[in-house]
């Protein structure tokens, strides 16, 4: 079991809880997903917050399951329908679902990511393996949308917060980025 990752579960549960809802979390709707991907052979990478979770000390929650796709036509639509989910839109780079329980659950295949779902690691979750993009390429990932103007200010600036807690836990990390990327982050105390 991933400790960190039962962390941020919990987390799920409190913020249903106080605002006044049924106790719930995303391991359930998790579980689901990783099983149907793998029995259909897909290719993917759980990226955003949940890999965040994975990666980080801190505990962090997340409301949605955003996972990267090496062509969206993969998705096995009709096992996710069967299991209760639901496509809900369709936008240039993602396609979004929500899963039982009205977890937010968003598909990308954007190509930037392609390379990153090779490389990810896999951790087993309650006896089902999920595949997870390799903390540097979710540092990577992070500040390349830290700066993607398409994105809200406050998403861009939570972005960039996570990268550089990332690195704040493991200062080796910076090494791996290009000055771009390095000027994107707070100046050193």
């Amino acid at each position: 079991m991933q400790p960190k990752l039962e962390i941020g579960f919990a987390l799920d549960r409190r913020w249903h809880l106080l605002r006044g809802e049924m106790e719930q979390s995303k391991k359930p709707v998790l579980l689901l997903l990783a099983r149907a991907l793998a029995e259909a052979r897909v290719a993917y990478a759980i990226i955003g917050g949940v890999a965040l979770q994975v990666h980080q000390q801190e505990p962090r929650t997340t409301l949605d399951i955003y996972l990267a796709v090496l062509d969206r036509a993969s998705i096995p639509a009709v096992a996710l329908e069967a299991l209760g989910f639901r496509r809900t839109g369709s936008h240039p780079h993602s396609e979004n679902w929500v899963g039982p329980e009205a977890t937010p659950v968003q598909f990308t295949d954007d190509a930037a990511l392609a390379a990153s779902i090779g490389r990810a690691g896999e951790l087993d979750l309650d006896g089902v393996v999920l595949r997870v993009i390799a903390k540097a390429d979710l540092l990577h990932e992070k500040l390349r949308a830290g700066r993607d103007p398409a994105r809200r200010k406050s998403k861009r600036l939570q972005d960039i917060a996570d990268a550089q807690g990332l690195i704040e836990q493991d200062p080796s990390l910076a090494s791996l980025l290009n000055d771009e990327e390095l000027g994107l982050l707070p100046a050193a105390d």
